[in-house]
């Protein structure tokens, strides 16, 4: 955490007492926001390590997969279902890498806390628990249920 003097621990002081919190919260204290913040950060690394890695995997089945010619169908249906595997995880990592990104810009910004639909306080216990949650539980359900 920052030194207590400096301009961060300033800040996360001030993000702590305007981080909205849902009835019958205790209020943020500084080392909550300060590991919501680590763990938003660290998140975003995660993903971005993830991409490059199933992006890398990518290339691989990509190459492998263009000299079909004479080769066993099993094969060709294996490498296609693992290219397919690959893009639908990498696509996954970049869904969660927009959403840790936006918490982050809304934990900045100090709009961070409130539901994107509502605008109610989402919920300390959720955001401890899921800290790129940008909705309520209740709107999240409704969104799902769509």
């Amino acid at each position: 955490m920052a030194t207590p003097g400096s301009d961060a621990a300033q800040t996360v002081r001030a993000k702590a007492s305007s981080f909205p919190v849902a009835e019958g919260e205790d209020p943020w204290t500084e080392d909550e926001v300060e590991e919501v913040r680590q763990e938003l950060l660290a998140d975003i690394k995660r993903m971005e390590r993830a991409i490059e890695v199933a992006e890398a995997g990518l290339a691989d089945l990509f190459q492998e997969g263009t000299d079909g010619a004479g080769r066993d169908p099993a094969d060709v249906g294996s490498s296609n279902f693992e290219r397919d595997q690959e893009m639908s995880l990498a696509q996954n990592a970049r869904d969660m890498l927009e959403q840790a990104q936006l918490a982050y810009r809304l934990f900045e910004s100090g709009d961070y806390g409130r539901c994107e639909s509502c605008g109610n306080p989402i919920g300390k216990d959720r955001l401890q628990v899921f800290p790129r949650a940008t909705m309520c539980v209740t709107c999240k359900q409704r969104e799902e249920r769509r």
